[in-house]
């Protein structure tokens, strides 16, 4: 039954049979026969069927959520058993937010000297799409906001406040500033992170908050790419204070303080609300409040 239900879950998650028995490793026949199985055990049709995957029926809707939970708890409950054999093993998924992966490093540094026969598959994705991973249980947990936008029901562990810096060049007349405000930022060539980030949500916001429009020039997914073209031309850009410090390590490249116009975010991490936690995630959890405490 378990592994119908995985099947199940993929198929939701991905809308298309053969993606979804790609993701599985397995065959599209058997996917469709596994789902088959599964809706005769239930006695329910879960899948609008047609020449493509045409949604999940109101049953198969709430047989998700079903799913999702079971799949969970056997998977916390293998786990544990798998701690009383062992020790805390096994592979480790998160996905973090662009801007706290320096952030990322040093939660997983910390806790892998800890327990070493922890491994980790790190990504770096949208808040919106952690959530979702979350949710299809693709991560074990994952790292971003946890007071600007919803999240639902996780569990979060508070691990920083996000602050910014303007990053400009060496060379540039801004880079002796000791501060730096909004207002005056919004005209200058800006290199930001793309709309779908929550991150650039949220600068967007602090220019509206001093009545500005932000001149945008490049936008980019990848803080590496805004670095790099803050080095290559006259563009600046915008940067939480880690992933700014980290990245102008050993270049020509000047920080100034954005003077803050609220109360700065909170990043932290999130996982799915269960008890209990598999011992790997509950350890990761008092990992991430112990990297709080210690700022």
């Amino acid at each position: 039954m378990i592994d119908k239900l995985e099947m199940f879950i993929a198929l939701a998650r991905e809308e298309h049979f053969g993606k979804a028995a790609n993701s599985l490793g397995i065959t599209q026949p058997s996917l469709s026969a596994g789902i088959k199985q599964l809706e005769d055990s239930l006695g329910v049709q879960l899948v609008w069927r047609g020449s493509r995957f045409g949604g999940l029926t109101p049953e198969g809707a709430r047989v998700l959520v079903w799913a999702r939970q079971i799949v969970g708890d056997t998977r916390t409950m293998r786990e544990e058993m798998r701690a009383v054999r062992r020790g805390l093993s096994g592979n480790l998924r998160l996905a973090v937010i662009p801007t706290a992966l320096t952030v990322a490093a040093d939660l997983t540094a910390r806790f892998g000297k800890a327990h070493p026969g922890v491994s980790f598959s790190i990504l770096s994705r949208t808040s919106y799409q952690i959530l979702s991973m979350l949710e299809n249980l693709e991560i074990d947990a994952g790292i971003s906001y946890i007071d600007n936008e919803p999240l639902g029901r996780v569990t979060t562990v508070p691990i920083y406040r996000e602050q910014y810096r303007l990053v400009c060049g060496a060379a540039s007349p801004l880079a002796s500033r000791s501060t730096i405000g909004w207002d005056e930022v919004a005209d200058l060539p800006l290199c930001l992170l793309t709309p779908d980030m929550q991150n650039r949500r949220i600068i967007n916001q602090s220019f509206q908050d001093v009545g500005k429009v932000p001149r945008v020039s490049v936008e980019s997914n990848s803080t590496v790419v805004l670095a790099a073209h803050v080095l290559s031309g006259d563009w600046v850009t915008i940067l939480p204070t880690q992933m700014a410090e980290f990245l102008a390590s050993g270049k020509p490249l000047s920080l100034i303080p954005l003077q803050e116009t609220r109360v700065p975010h909170q990043v932290g991490l999130i996982a799915p609300y269960r008890e209990p936690h598999t011992p790997v995630l509950a350890a990761l959890l008092a990992q991430a409040g112990a990297l709080a405490e210690t700022g």
